[in-house]
């Protein structure tokens, strides 16, 4: 998360339920026009500890915007790198959007809420005059719903959802599902997904007139009887890593194309979309890659060296408390150099160690642990 403030910047936005966690938050981030709590005043390791073996819940800052009318999933098909069209209502969907060059404008989770209505959850505001910059021609109504996010994530989520949802958990409430529903008797939109590779769901207000200080006291609540905390966004950035997480911004932008980061599993070329002239001209094989070192802390954007050239730089970096090592993220300045074999990194007093890479995720790469189909303990 970028730009920590503290006392907070009054010009940002704040959750529904923001006044919940004032007094525990000692750094916000503005994200985007949003803040976020960032830092609570206990070690990061405690909290992620929290998250892997019991549920936490995080005032998340990442922004829903509405497509809807009855082009809308024309224009998505057009917009993103694969169809859209073809979700089924209720269900979500993970969505890159590329420039004419390549480039990735923003990546997120599409949700098709109905047959011409659709949710576009993402974390770049210029995404809404990106998106009405290329509506010529469709027919579709482009909004801010105005909706924010809260994430409840951890072993005992499914519990958790079930405690919280009015009725009980919807049935047969799969991994990227998404579901209107009301708890605590007000209207939201839930959805099987996340961003730390946990078992875990998401809650969005679809009503800009939320109580949001009861809908978080409900869903609180909901999660004491199974060990829920509330948890700073910052905790979430070792699970993320581990589970091959990217962060817009970052890790991945306009400078980068879906090829450059292995991600050409999301580029379908059997349909027009932005930017799909430039990809199938596109290099196509990867330059990034995940990283295991034993240094204790390295700054995001340090060089990477193969013998004493530079060859590319960290994007993002954590001590791993399930590893047990430092792990993160590296963008290579082309292919050719993740064949060096040989690399260090320079941690913050300037010490130089070796850094192996490792394919990302770092475990669980077929997602058994946010479907529900597959647990890893955690010992430490």
């Amino acid at each position: 998360m970028a730009g920590l403030v503290l006392p907070i910047i009054s010009s940002c936005a704040r959750s529904p339920w923001f006044k919940a966690t004032q007094r525990m938050t000692t750094a916000y981030g503005d994200h985007e026009g949003r803040l976020t709590p960032v830092t609570f005043d206990r070690p990061i390791a405690d909290e992620y500890r929290v998250l892997r073996t019991r549920a936490g819940i995080f005032d998340v800052p990442e922004r829903p915007l509405e497509i809807r009318g009855p082009d809308a999933a024309a224009f998505l098909d057009y917009v993103f790198t694969r169809r859209v069209s073809t979700m089924a209502v209720d269900r979500g969907r993970y969505g890159l959007m590329c420039n004419d060059d390549g480039g990735i404008a923003c990546d997120g989770v599409v949700f098709r809420l109905a047959e011409d209505w659709f949710w576009y959850v993402h974390a770049d505001r210029d995404v809404f005059t990106w998106l009405n910059a290329l509506k010529f021609g469709h027919d579709v109504e482009i909004r801010d719903p105005q909706a924010w996010a809260i994430q409840v994530q951890g072993p005992t989520s499914q519990e958790i959802l079930d405690a919280c949802v009015d009725g009980g958990a919807p049935d047969g409430f799969k991994y990227y599902h998404a579901r209107q529903v009301t708890t605590g008797g007000q209207k939201v939109l839930i959805s099987r997904t996340g961003w730390t590779g946990e078992l875990g769901f998401e809650v969005y207000n679809m009503d800009q007139n939320v109580d949001g200080m009861a809908l978080w006291t409900h869903l609180v609540a909901a999660g004491e009887p199974h060990g829920m905390e509330v948890l700073s966004t910052y905790a979430m950035n070792p699970r993320r890593i581990e589970a091959g997480i990217l962060n817009y911004g970052t890790d991945m932008g306009w400078d980068t194309t879906p090829f450059d980061l292995g991600l050409g599993a999301f580029v379908d070329f059997e349909h027009d979309f932005v930017g799909r002239d430039a990809l199938q001209v596109a290099t196509q094989a990867p330059r990034f890659s995940g990283f295991v070192t034993n240094a204790a802390d390295v700054k995001w954007g340090s060089s990477v060296f193969s013998d004493t050239l530079p060859v590319g730089r960290v994007k993002a970096f954590e001590l791993s408390p399930t590893i047990g090592t430092g792990i993160g993220y590296v963008l290579f300045d082309n292919a050719n150099a993740m064949t060096a074999g040989t690399y260090t990194v320079r941690d913050r007093a300037g010490a130089p160690h070796k850094l192996t890479l490792h394919a990302l995720p770092f475990f669980d790469p077929d997602k058994t642990i946010p479907r529900g189909t597959g647990v890893m303990e955690f010992t430490g």
